[in-house]
């Protein structure tokens, strides 16, 4: 629940006031009187009023043997403690002789550090209570808190049986949320008192002290708050040169506010009885009573046997109440992840049907954001908002799974979108990439009722500082609480949680099927380019074997042999030639793919040079070839000879399909980022020619220069810039453009790739080509 909002002045007041050190207060409450014993069981420290109960004054006990009080019998019982644990008691009745004759008395005692701690309260009594009489005074109680499974019922039943007990005023069961703060949530009062049920209590009344001290002490009881305390004889343990930690004494005294508190609210006895819930301080059942009140010691233990009974019931409880709402969610989460693990589209998966992404958490809108990509789903802010909140979420939040029900409180831009979004449930899924799911809450005004105005209890002082003081009045007090949305709960937040790891699971899972079926791709690949090997090698023998024979029957037999048959003959060794020229082909694509790349650092002018000396001496026309380098090639480090033959077929290409009478080719170079840059912008790099270009070409990688060899030939239709890379491809007839095997350009593609390279093309028909690679 909110609190009001306290400047930095008062949060220091609020933080001072929770250091203060309540546990070691140096005195007790009047009604008992409390003794510190070595480990030897000497005795170091006692109370101030040891004349009263025991007849010696302190000065008369101080340095002697525990045996100076009590019996061998019950010396031994206090000595084990000495291997029990921290705060582990031990109880029983003594008999001590006074001046005043002999008397009984409830003998606590327990462990802290080196120091024995024993309290001795005075009772009527000289039995102490058996198992049988406890169980009958606690067995009704307990079997009528636990025939109720509805919570708010129980917790009533509970304040009811422990006032039975008691007989104090007012007993109410107090429920501590998640800021610390409280209500009051049962309650069972005389009827003259005025109702708490219902109200609300800031953090400040139970500062963070106390309600530590309430976890590791079950049990509080004030019989009289305005008792003067009793100092300890000496203030410090003379063998730690300390204050006595008594956090788990009885008999401990007060704190000043506290008695200051409870005073206001006309209370003059106080029994406070802790409920634990998951090791954590769930609430409290507080008592008060109108006047000083005293309870006995075995009716104390009681009461806090029955708060344990109530703390381990209240995990019954509450899953009993919220069982049917984590049942739907739960049921909820089974549906959705196992589509999300079907579906080929994960944005798909999630927001089809939308209702699924938003019910997950019971929210109202939701955002998924995969790196830039944003899709909005339910009532949510606008995307522009959204984006705002991820680039704040970046800075702000660390953990994977963030909430809160106030928004605005912690970032102020949200303001503008509170009606939709006070509540923020952010679930990050990976911390590499921005991929985020934020599913929203809209505001909802509250009316909250506090037990007096909870600003009361800062109190500014003239140096313009803060002191935290007890408020005078606890009548009901209304508060609009805005700017806040439905809290999110924690098997809602379990819920986003199991979803994220569902969904890394789920990525896993496809990335180890994608392994599994790249690692079987490359083994069935290099089965394939062993098969192409095996049979282009194989087959080139009986090819050659159809070729010779052919040959002599056109020469030996040919006069034996009609024009038909000297047909067919040709054909069978034009179709050999044809047949030798595409084994070839296939020969050294599989070769290729089995080879290892010999990289060393290459002067490409030179070897480019080498290229164009062949390219000319293998033409008869070479006077028109006109080959232009605009700047020197940079060196890099490849495989000269695999590049020689990119340069060979790409140079090659460019002439062959070139039908204009002044023919040219470019080979240049873009430098780095250039590529990426112009891309990006929709350009023709360098200002050439007007060229159109592949869709699906590839980004280039900014820190590898481009290669280009750039011609004013025949250019290629848009529709078959893929294709014109596979196989076997030609877009002419073998009569045109000097035939071919239509696999010069698969051959490039591969030793690019092999380079880790990509190779690409942009041409215009009639125009002229311009063909891009890259050796990274």
């Amino acid at each position: 629940m909110s609190q009001p909002e306290y400047t930095t002045a008062q949060a220091n007041a609020l933080t001072n006031h929770d250091r203060k050190p309540i546990h070691i207060p140096g005195s007790i409450q009047p009604h008992g009187v409390l003794l510190a014993l070595s480990t030897q069981l000497e005795i170091l420290q006692v109370s101030n009023n040891t004349q009263v109960y025991l007849g010696k004054e302190p000065e008369d006990l101080l340095g002697e043997s525990l045996s100076y009080l009590l019996d061998p019998r019950q010396v031994e019982i206090v000595k084990q403690c000495l291997v029990k644990k921290i705060g582990s008691a031990n109880a029983f009745k003594v008999l001590i002789s006074t001046l005043n004759g002999e008397r009984y008395f409830d003998a606590i005692a327990h462990r802290i550090e080196e120091t024995v701690i024993l309290e001795l309260e005075p009772t009527n009594s000289e039995s102490e209570l058996s198992f049988l009489g406890f169980h009958s005074l606690a067995g009704e109680a307990i079997a009528k808190m636990q025939s109720t499974s509805n919570l708010v019922e129980f917790l009533h039943s509970v304040a009811e049986e422990v006032q039975k007990i008691i007989g104090f005023d007012r007993v109410m069961v107090y429920q501590f949320d998640e800021s610390e703060a409280g209500s009051v949530v049962a309650e069972v009062k005389r009827e003259d008192l005025s109702p708490y049920l219902g109200l609300h209590y800031p953090a400040t009344d139970i500062p963070a002290q106390a309600r530590e001290l309430y976890t590791r002490c079950f049990l509080r009881f004030l019989p009289d708050l305005t008792a003067e305390p009793i100092k300890l004889v000496p203030t410090e343990n003379p063998t730690t040169h300390q204050h006595l930690d008594l956090s788990y004494c009885l008999l401990r005294s007060f704190d000043r506010c506290c008695t200051e508190y409870h005073q206001n609210m006309g209370v003059k006895a106080l029994l406070v009885i802790s409920l634990i819930q998951e090791q954590k301080l769930w609430g409290l059942i507080s008592c008060h009573h109108q006047t000083p009140k005293y309870v006995s010691y075995e009716v104390l233990k009681m009461c806090e046997f029955l708060g344990q009974i109530v703390s381990s019931e209240l995990a019954h409880k509450i899953s009993y109440s919220e069982w049917d709402y984590k049942v739907k969610l739960k049921s909820l989460q089974s549906e959705f992840l196992e589509s999300i693990s079907q579906a080929d589209n994960f944005i798909d998966a999630l927001i089809k049907p939308e209702i699924r992404l938003l019910d997950l958490v019971s929210a109202s809108g939701a955002a998924v954001c995969l790196d830039n990509e944003i899709t909005l789903v339910g009532t949510t802010p606008n995307i522009h908002e959204v984006q705002a909140l991820i680039e704040w979420a970046d800075t702000q939040v660390s953990d994977n799974l963030f909430s809160t029900d106030s928004l605005p409180k912690l970032n102020s831009e949200a303001l503008i979108f509170k009606d939709t979004a006070s509540g923020l449930l952010l679930l990050r899924i990976s911390k590499i990439r921005r991929y985020y799911i934020l599913w929203f809450r809209p505001e909802v005004i509250q009316t909250v009722h506090w037990a007096g105005n909870p600003q009361e209890s800062m109190q500014a002082q003239a140096d313009g500082s803060y002191t935290l003081s007890p408020r005078k009045s606890f009548e009901q007090w209304q508060e609009t609480v805005r700017l806040t949305s439905l809290p999110w709960k924690p098997c809602e937040l379990d819920s986003a949680i199991a979803l994220r790891n569902a969904i890394v699971g789920i990525v896993l899972s496809k990335a180890d099927e994608l392994a599994k079926i790249n690692l079987e791709l490359e083994r069935s690949n290099q089965e394939l380019a062993s098969f192409a090997y095996a049979a282009s090698h194989d087959l080139k023998e009986p090819l050659r074997g159809i070729y010779n024979f052919s040959t002599v029957l056109l020469e030996d037999y040919a006069q034996v042999l009609d024009d038909d048959g000297i047909e067919c003959l040709q054909t069978v060794v034009a179709l050999s030639v044809r047949m030798e020229t595409l084994i070839n082909a296939l020969l050294r694509l599989s070769q290729l793919g089995q080879a290892q790349l010999r990289l060393q650092a290459t002067d490409l002018n030179k070897l480019l040079k080498q290229v164009i000396d062949v390219f000319r001496a293998s033409r008869q026309d070479s006077g028109l070839v006109d080959i232009r380098i605009p700047r020197p090639l940079p060196t890099v480090l490849c495989d000269r000879v695999l590049v020689n033959e990119v340069f060979s077929n790409l140079l090659g290409n460019a002439f062959k399909y070139n039908d204009k009478a002044e023919q040219w080719v470019e080979i240049g170079y873009l430098d780095e980022g250039l590529a990426t840059r112009d891309w990006r912008l929709g350009k023709s790099f360098l200002n050439l020619i007007p060229i159109a270009a592949n869709p699906q070409s590839p980004i280039p990688n900014p820190e590898s220069p481009i290669f280009y060899i750039r011609d004013n030939g025949i250019g290629i239709p848009h529709h078959h810039l893929e294709t014109i890379f596979r196989l076997f491809k030609r877009l002419h007839s073998q009569e045109k453009y000097g035939g071919g095997a239509g696999a010069g350009l698969a051959i490039v593609k591969k030793i690019v790739e092999l380079h880790n390279g990509k190779i690409w093309v942009k041409s215009t028909v009639g125009v002229g080509s311009m063909f891009y690679f890259t050796l990274e």
